[in-house]
């Protein structure tokens, strides 16, 4: 089983869009979203939930009432300002506001305050019209999803060993941060989504950067390429210098507006170059993955 891993330097790059053709593509594959904290394949997917299952990432504080004597002592030591007063000196804990360090617990005199495995969100086991999928929704506000995008990858990984897939696709994140280090590391590919402007450019080094750190091998596709041929041709020169394959330059189209308006995944719904091209992504892909295990 190989594991691919697409993320980009920033959002709205077409990271999902092409995800979803991959998914449409692989013959025998298992499907992960780990943008928990945005996450969007189930639109195009439609996965339908088989099972649910709550994520607790950390631990929340709350005050006993009737075990507190209102000291403030808790208020006094919360950096986070989560502790909060009424009218009558009456203490209570903002979940909202509480960071889950558990400092306020070591330091009650008379141990009034709860600690508790806070539920952060749920993860689904689900079906799609190409194959199993694992997903999930972080709840608003929270944290800790790189521990929910562990949890999804390690889930993904089961069904597909168990179920004998030659494939796990994942969408990742955008950016650099934890999400995406839970998302591509020791992943057997990952593939950049980038778009020609300068912000694009700019936040592809830098998630390359970040998969060379992590020796994971990767690649970059090029989507929207021809909204500005001269950004698009420097970043497949500096890339190919660095030696990071560009896969694919996708062009700008509408049917893929056209297409995620109908759930669609875009090798389902457009034809032509369009097609031709995200196939093209698909086969390299491929290819580089034979190469690797040979």
């Amino acid at each position: 089983m190989k594991e691919i891993v697409v993320i980009s330097g920033k959002g709205g790059t077409g990271k999902t869009s092409l995800v979803a053709s991959f998914a449409a593509l692989a013959k025998n594959a298992v499907f992960a979203d780990c943008d928990v904290d945005a996450a969007d394949l189930h639109l195009i997917l439609k996965p339908e939930i088989k099972e649910t299952h709550d994520f607790s990432g950390g631990k929340k504080a709350s005050i006993i009432t009737e075990k507190c004597i209102d000291c403030g002592k808790c208020e006094q030591i919360c950096v986070f300002d989560a502790v909060v007063a009424s009218g009558q000196k009456k203490y209570k804990i903002n979940s909202s506001s509480c960071e889950g360090c558990g400092v306020c617990v070591h330091f009650c005199p008379v141990a009034a305050i709860n600690f508790e495995p806070a539920v952060n969100g749920q993860w689904f086991l689900s079906d799609t019209r190409f194959g199993p999928m694992v997903h999930a929704k972080l709840g608003i506000g929270e944290e800790n999803s790189g521990k929910l995008v562990s949890l999804i990858r390690k889930e993904a990984k089961k069904i597909a060993e168990q179920k004998n897939k030659d494939f796990l696709i994942i969408d990742g994140s955008p950016g650099i941060g934890c999400p995406v280090i839970a998302s591509i590391t020791a992943a057997d590919f990952v593939l950049v989504v980038t778009e020609p402007t300068m912000s694009g450019e700019h936040d592809l080094a830098r998630v390359v950067k970040l998969a060379e750190h992590f020796k994971v091998p990767v690649a970059v596709c090029i989507n929207k390429y021809d909204i500005n041929q001269q950004i698009a041709d420097r970043i497949k020169k500096n890339s190919e210098n660095s030696n990071v394959p560009v896969l694919g330059m996708i062009p700008y189209d509408n049917k893929v507006t056209q297409a995620q308006i109908k759930a669609n995944a875009i090798v389902e719904f457009a034809n032509g170059r369009l097609k031709e091209s995200v196939e093209l992504v698909w086969q390299k892909t491929i290819e580089i993955l034979n190469k690797k295990e040979s």
